[in-house]
């Protein structure tokens, strides 16, 4: 079981993750609307991982992730993205991203990213 914490600017995506997540035995510690709040979020609550949109207002999951990496080299973040957004994944996983969903989120494929990442 690993604490996540949940960056998307949608409710209903957050929604959807955290029943993922609850029903995979993780715990959801923490939700953010936007990059900035997410990369205070991580350095309040310390999550194991987070799940990041990629498009989002005020800062992008892009620049979250670097300066999410920046405070914490071993942060684990797995990228949330809508089909058609490889350049930008390509981008993310430069930044340090450990891996992507693509949404419509898939269940088992949400929780055996979450475990593979875990396991690094």
């Amino acid at each position: 079981m690993a604490k996540i914490l949940i960056v998307d600017d949608a409710k209903f995506m957050r929604m959807t993750l955290t029943n993922i997540l609850q029903k995979g035995g993780h715990e959801v510690v923490g939700e953010a609307e936007n990059g900035r709040r997410g990369v205070e979020l991580y350095k309040e609550l310390q999550p194991e991982l987070v799940t990041m949109d990629i498009t989002m207002p005020e800062m992008t999951g892009i620049e979250s992730v670097k300066q999410i990496k920046a405070y914490d080299p071993n942060a684990k973040i797995i990228m949330c993205s809508a089909m058609g957004q490889q350049k930008l994944v390509v981008e993310a996983i430069e930044s340090g991203a450990k891996d992507f969903i693509v949404k419509p989120f898939e269940e088992s494929r949400v929780l055996e990213a979450i475990s593979r990442v875990l396991e690094k």
